[in-house]
């Protein structure tokens, strides 16, 4: 059952908060429980109950934090390390610790303590605010190890009742001693509320670290602020919206589309029971903004396709019938040709029959404003959900500049551009090719480096690294990292990152590294999605054990040189991928493979896959490989397999 909507959204011009400009996320959050008392802002799933905060809970709760935090000794300047995943608490921490001047610190909910280390070490935190058992344990252990964090305050008390190592405070009695403060000191609600700057840290993320440590970026409150007023002016967000949080607390997009946007425009944000049952949950909620990353939407996409081969004959026959022929539509509108009557008319039986109902099953039936960000979205996706009636569109932005850089227009949607420059954004590019901005909502720098802020801000332009160009009517088209364009040894130019892109475009490619640089030839290291091409497998009878026993099989080689063909064929004769392999492993964060946001850090790649990339480039038809493998549990193994080197015409 659907939840009721909140609001209407008659898609007018958005009532932007009249404390944005000049204010902090404090000040709009006590301006919300001020005017909106009773109006809900925040739901959150648990044990199949959605349990309500309303705006003024909301402030009471970001006050208590804060008091009872600054009576165990947290003072402006330190890090507060938030570990978790989407949980109200956790919200409601980070700006209880912006109430005081701190650095809320959001690190990846799986990262193991040997990461978390760094995060501790670079925001001085003394205090952490943890989920549950599982990171408190990780916690303990870093303690253990560098005696940080002192304190440690924890939302889920199960499992910890019994543990007796000093610093351990509950949520509930930090609250209670919060909340006694304040009774006891009647100025100290005003004094919190309002001692925050616009020029304070509103939150404090870190780089992605694909070639070395990652770099802590710190928002400050009017810069964060300027990007929600931004995309708001941009219609990208309505005052009342409803959303769905899910995506990790670590990432530049949760914050500002869920704290950030979630107080300026008053969003109702709504929080899954666990990960694993977004897709659920997101059915009950039926938000109105669904952002989501390219790979999300694959993996969507995959699921309908599963779902739909294992419905019944009429439901295949209905869908193979009419998902083609919107497709179809959907391409002739963005090239400008203008449909038929009679196709007219079929997509209105569509609508009814297949588009309608499969939009509902999704959770996306009130979806006015579904976003994709992060990497470049693979043309079938980015078609198929248009064509089933979503006004789907794609963003581009950095930490650095809040997320929130260009976007692409209703009406005005091209399959390889990003859009325009949001209002209060200005893009130029570099003499290198370059994409520089500069924007209200660009950070001020680098959290203690001078040298690389002073290398990212020269000029007074946010250097964002990414190679791109603008085209006639002003929009954007980003290539891939400047650092990233290399030469074949005949001097072809290419970005890995292009290709790849093209490649993961393909249900069946989760992950690919692409290799050429000083070579006389592309190849390619291919990491199947394990989902799709399972279920391929199934499909057509092909047998196998495990993750790497699929990869190797003849068929699913051949499946992925289909891929490759395909490729190759968009791509110029130079840089056509000429040999590839599959990996019998996915890329992984634990193994230092790829950052938490699934970005390759070639140097590890290249190191590690070393006897992989000779053979690829020798005339053999296969390889033995041995790697390292980290399990779940932290434990490590090792993976030895024969693999098959295929040359594509």
């Amino acid at each position: 059952m659907r939840l009721e909507a909140l609001a209407s959204d008659t898609g007018a011009v958005p009532r932007i908060h009249a404390g944005m400009d000049g204010g902090t996320l404090v000040s709009l959050l006590a301006a919300n429980a001020a005017a909106h008392p009773q109006e809900v802002a925040m739901r959150e799933r648990e044990h199949g109950i959605w349990k309500e905060f309303t705006w003024r809970q909301y402030l009471d709760a970001a006050l208590g934090f804060a008091a009872g935090l600054e009576a165990m000794g947290f003072r402006a300047g330190e890090g507060l390390l938030v570990i978790g995943d989407n949980r109200p608490r956790l919200y409601f921490g980070m700006i209880g610790a912006g109430m005081l001047r701190g650095l809320p610190t959001p690190v990846f909910s799986d990262l193991p303590p040997e990461e978390i280390r760094f995060f501790a070490a670079s925001s001085k935190a003394r205090f952490a605010l943890a989920e549950d058992q599982e990171q408190v344990d990780k916690l303990l252990e870093l303690r253990t190890e560098t005696g940080l964090p002192e304190i440690i305050i924890y939302d889920d008390p199960r499992g910890l009742r019994g543990y007796k190592q000093p610093g351990l405070v509950s949520w509930d009695d930090l609250i209670a001693q919060g909340a006694a403060r304040l009774a006891a000191e009647p100025g100290l609600r005003d004094d919190l509320i309002g001692r925050a700057r616009p020029d304070d840290a509103a939150v404090l993320l870190h780089s992605s670290g694909t070639t070395g440590k990652p770099k802590g970026i710190v928002l400050q409150h009017r810069r964060a602020l300027a990007a929600v007023r931004n995309a708001a002016k941009a219609d990208y967000f309505q005052t009342r919206d409803e959303l769905m949080a899910y995506l990790p607390v670590a990432w530049v997009g949760d914050f500002v589309f869920t704290v950030a946007g979630g107080i300026a425009l008053r969003f109702c944000v709504n929080i899954p029971e666990r990960q694993d049952t977004v897709l659920a949950n997101l059915r009950e909620v039926a938000p109105m903004v669904y952002f989501a990353s390219p790979r999300s939407w694959d993996g969507m996409l995959t699921h309908v396709q599963v779902g739909m081969a294992e419905s019944s004959p009429l439901k295949r026959r209905l869908f193979d019938y009419f998902m083609p022929l919107a497709i179809a539509m959907e391409r002739d509108r963005l090239e400008g040709r203008a449909p038929t009557l009679g196709r007219r008319i079929l997509r209105c039986i569509g609508e009814w029959l297949v588009y309608a109902p499969l939009r509902d099953h999704l959770g996306l039936a009130r979806a006015r404003r579904p976003y994709t960000a992060g990497e470049a979205i693979g043309e079938d996706t980015f078609l198929f959900f248009r064509a089933l009636g979503l006004d789907l569109k794609q963003f581009y932005g950095q930490t650095e500049n809040a997320a929130l850089t260009a976007a692409q227009a209703s009406g005005k949607v091209k399959l390889h551009t990003v859009g325009q420059p949001l209002p209060g954004v200005e893009i130029r590019i570099a003499e290198d090719g370059e994409i520089l901005i500069r924007a209200d909502s660009v950070f001020d720098g680098y959290l203690n480096d001078e040298a690389s802020t002073a290398a990212a801000m020269a000029g007074g332009w946010l250097h964002t690294g990414d190679a791109g160009y603008l085209e006639e009517d002003g929009d954007l088209v980003v290539l891939g990292r400047v650092s990233e364009v290399v030469h074949t040894a005949a001097g072809e130019r290419y970005i890995p990152t292009y290709i790849e892109n093209r490649l993961k475009f393909s249900a069946y490619v989760k992950d690919a590294a692409v290799i050429g640089a000083a070579r006389p030839h592309l190849a390619a290291m291919i990491c199947i999605d394990m989902a799709a091409v399972g279920h391929w497998a199934e499909e057509n009878g092909v047998t196998y054990t495990s993750y790497a026993d699929l990869s190797q099989q003849p068929a699913v080689v051949e499946l992925i040189a289909g891929v490759v063909r395909h490729v190759n064929s968009l791509l110029p004769p130079g840089l056509a991928i000429r040999r590839f392999v599959n990996l019998p492993k996915e890329f992984d964060p634990d193994d230092g493979e790829v950052t938490r946001t699934r970005k390759l850090r070639r140097n590890v790649i290249d190191e590690r896959y070393a006897p992989v990339i000779e053979a690829l480039y020798g005339s053999g038809e296969s390889v033995e490989f041995e790697t390292r493998i980290t399990y779940e549990t932290g434990a490590t193994g090792v993976l030895k397999r024969q693999l098959a080197l295929r040359s594509v015409a």
